[in-house]
């Protein structure tokens, strides 16, 4: 599986839309929202096999807005990141519902292999 749709959200808009160029030139088409409103307009205009939340949203937060995808799209797998926390085990915690949770800054190859796992793992059968 090397093709997929990924919807990335994150308000720091100079960061995800570095992150979706990244993934589109190793040949996964990334989409991206600065919003969890802007995010859940996006899920109603196309289909993703992935999404990836940044925890820390203005507005609707990440674990809320993982949680209204989860209930309108229980299929949809999700990752989530971070730039909080030291990274030590216990500072910050995956939200239920989450595939993974990621700490920023991002290594691309490690994402990208943590994005196929959980489309894999959520695959029927």
């Amino acid at each position: 599986m090397d093709n997929f749709r990924v919807l990335l959200i994150d308000d720091e808009e100079e960061l995800v839309s570095t992150l979706a160029e990244r993934l589109d030139y190793r040949g996964i088409s990334a989409d991206y929202a600065i919003s969890g409103d802007m995010a859940l307009e996006k899920l109603q205009e196309s289909s993703y096999d992935i999404v990836l939340i940044d925890l820390k949203l203005p507005g609707l937060s990440g674990d809320e807005l993982l949680t209204v995808i989860h209930k309108s799209y229980p299929n949809l797998p999700a990752l989530m990141i971070t730039g909080h926390g030291s990274g030590e085990a216990g500072d910050f915690v995956k939200p239920e519902g989450a595939y993974s949770l990621l700490q920023k800054p991002i290594n691309i190859s490690a994402l990208i292999e943590k994005m196929k796992e959980a489309i894999e793992a959520n695959e029927p059968g």
